[in-house]
């Protein structure tokens, strides 16, 4: 009986081990949302019945961030972030590898003609604190690499904000949706409707990139 619970010890922990090796590190934290600025506060006006006039736009903020048509500013804020800590990502996909390698050889030591318990409980020991390490490093990144997003790119993020609305203000729109979290809900509208692009270039035209451009 305590070689069954042994053994099955071993599957647990080794199947853990693999799980662990395919699971990609997330070491990027959600890039901040542009912020619009908060709106004055206004007298309530009496209800009259009468229905105002609205224009509803769309803006696709999943958008900004694309090398190519996305905000400029935007794009080299993130990329300036993870070009930072790049040294630190590669060291837990380095981590990642090796965990990946070790349950490998668990794997294998488990399916040849003799087993070796020693053997496989030394690397199941080592991919434990192998995978303790891993997670203590990269609790620190996630923590680290959110702290330096809010400071380089959250000041983007609030100068979009304020040109979002200035542009919807200018264009007459009395309400902009984010259709990067609306999609599932949309059935139909306009192509009109989405100014997306419009806004990304009057953006990047106000506000020229600073600097060489990021690799």
């Amino acid at each position: 009986m305590k070689k069954s619970i042994f053994g099955a010890l071993i599957i647990m922990t080794a199947t853990a081990l693999v799980a662990v090796g395919q699971t990609r590190p997330q070491t990027t934290p959600a890039r901040p949302t542009p912020t619009p600025l908060p709106r004055p506060a206004t007298t309530p006006v009496a209800n009259t019945g009468a229905v105002p006039d609205a224009r509803i736009a769309l803006i696709d903020t999943s958008a900004f961030n694309d090398e190519k048509n996305g905000i400029i500013r935007y794009v080299d804020a993130a990329k300036s972030v993870e070009a930072e800590f790049k040294p630190r990502t590669d060291e837990l996909q380095g981590m990642q590898n090796r965990l990946v390698a070790l349950a490998t050889e668990v794997q294998n030591l488990r399916k040849a003609p003799v087993v070796d318990q020693k053997s496989i409980q030394a690397k199941i020991q080592q991919g434990e604190t192998m995978q303790a390490d891993f997670k203590t490093k990269k609790d620190r990144l996630d923590e680290d690499l959110s702290k330096r997003y809010e400071v380089v790119v959250g000041p983007v993020s609030n100068l979009i904000g304020a040109a979002m609305e200035q542009f919807a203000r200018a264009r007459g729109i009395t309400m902009t949706l984010d259709a990067s979290k609306l999609l599932p809900a949309i059935l139909t509208a306009l192509p009109t409707t989405d100014l997306t692009q419009a806004f990304i270039n009057d953006f990047n035209a106000k506000n020229p990139r600073v600097g060489a451009p990021r690799p």
